[in-house]
């Protein structure tokens, strides 16, 4: 038997109101419309934490709406976007009007910085970024964010050096992780791994928890040890309206009326955040609103389909 060791479950808003506060660095996982933290997103809204700076690689919902709901200060990334649903219109809408700071990378050097951070060096020597007007747009910041070095080694050749990212909570979605917190990603992983194993906590939202001894009895399919993860909040259709591989599809229907919403703003992305986060006591509340069981197994039964 597996030895025992104290849980680190709890609810997501418990895991928000221990682990986040005001002007906090979140880290936030998954891409596109692909294993995003929904559900601990909708909870932050809900508790309202204010000043956060995100950072991630293709920050896309998630980040959306937390910058539609006036919670965000800064973002550092390499993109917002939707894949075919276009650009994320609030994070936009607020570059343009000057109420968020932006700083563009590629996703190359956002992971790379992130690594640097794991690995516990003050920076990451990359070359992805020269040639490229990104180097210029971040010489805008009023804090030093890259130094170009001549390689000691090759002489004449220019090489970027970029500061190490250690966010203060790292917010993924997972397919399953155990009480102590190990964690499983099927699929793609995108950046999560190096962002949670640089971030001085991580929040651990997943499909269903299982005992230690499921993950223990196939222990190369652990793809982060519990040593990293500070809760684990399970959430069946957590990363709704995105999708998590081999549980569910994405919801294109939400999605694209989500982004109406958003491209609209005003009085409709309010009432989106109204109805949809804030009347919610929590993310089951929310999945209701959607469409509820019947819905949810749709999505399931997409992605059976397609394996």
């Amino acid at each position: 038997m597996a030895e025992q060791m104290e849980s680190k479950v709890m609810t997501a808003q418990e895991a928000v109101r221990r682990f986040i506060f005001d002007g906090a660095v979140l880290g936030l996982g998954g891409q596109n419309v692909g294993r995003c933290t929904m559900a601990i997103t909708h909870e932050i809204v809900r508790q309202g934490k204010k000043d956060l700076t995100l950072c991630g690689c293709n920050q896309s919902i998630s980040m959306d709406i937390l910058v539609g709901a006036g919670l965000v200060k800064r973002c550092e990334a390499g993109t917002g976007n939707l894949e075919r649903w276009g650009t994320t219109f609030s994070w936009r809408r607020a570059i343009q009007e000057g109420k968020i700071e932006m700083e563009d990378y590629s996703h190359l050097s956002m992971v790379s910085r992130f690594l640097a951070g794991e690995m516990g060096l003050p920076f990451m020597p990359i070359k992805s970024l020269l040639g490229s007007d990104m180097l210029k747009n971040q010489a805008r910041s009023t804090e030093k964010k890259f130094e170009i070095i001549d390689n000691p080694w090759n002489p004449g050749e220019d090489v970027v050096l970029l500061p190490a990212l250690q966010p203060d909570v790292a917010l993924i979605h997972a397919q399953r992780a155990d009480p102590m917190g190990n964690v499983v990603i099927d699929g793609f992983l995108a950046h999560d791994v190096e962002m949670v194993r640089a971030s001085k906590r991580a929040i651990v939202c997943c499909e269903e928890v299982v005992s230690t001894d499921v993950i223990r009895s196939d222990p190369e399919r652990t793809t982060l040890p519990y040593l990293y993860v500070s809760a684990v909040v399970e959430q069946p259709f957590g990363a709704y309206p995105t999708a998590t591989y081999r549980y569910y599809d994405f919801d294109g229907d939400h999605v694209t009326f989500y982004q109406k919403c958003a491209r609209e703003g005003g009085s409709a992305y309010e009432s989106y955040l109204k109805e949809y986060i804030l009347d919610c006591e929590n993310f089951d509340d929310h999945l209701e609103k959607v469409g509820g069981l019947k819905k949810m197994m749709a999505l399931k039964k997409a992605m059976r389909e397609m394996l």
